[in-house]
């Protein structure tokens, strides 16, 4: 297993350990004085890998279109996300991580895009690609946190 995927998959489960016990509404929650929710965040981790690495080598995403649209960078929350597609969501976060890492060992991403994220770094091959999620990883894993301690402590 690569090694970037292996620690977005580590990440990704102690998120989710975090947030055992939320309900429906404090995944739906956005706290005052912040943009968004869990459950946006957790459907946008998803959206911006697949964008990340699929997307920009031309391959096919495991998400659908809508799925990208209402979490890809950018978006808002909008509607609220039920029970069962929260479900869905964490679900995603590893079986997209499966998908990947089987088809970075079957070296599918040799027509990757160079781009510049709107952090300044250029990004020129998956390699480069898993390094950027990782950091990505953290930050909204960080966010994901922050909120929950908001809506908890409300």
């Amino acid at each position: 297993m690569n090694s970037q995927i292996e620690t977005i998959r580590k990440n990704r489960a102690r998120v989710l350990e975090q947030l055992a016990g939320l309900d429906t509404a404090q995944f739906n929650e956005i706290p005052e004085g912040v943009s968004n929710n869990i459950a946006w965040n957790l459907g946008h981790l998803v959206a911006v890998q697949q964008g990340v690495c699929y997307k920009k080598a031309g391959l096919p995403t495991t998400i659908n279109d809508d799925f990208w649209r209402k979490f890809a960078p950018g978006s808002k929350p909008g509607e609220v996300i039920g029970a069962d597609e929260i479900a869905y969501i964490k679900e995603l976060l590893f079986i997209t991580l499966d998908q990947l890492d089987d088809d970075y060992n079957k070296q599918i991403f040799d027509n990757y895009a160079a781009w510049i994220t709107r952090l300044g770094d250029k990004l020129t091959c998956i390699d480069d690609a898993l390094k950027f999620l990782v950091f990505h990883e953290a930050l909204h894993a960080r966010a994901i946190i922050a909120i929950k301690i908001l809506v908890v402590n409300r």
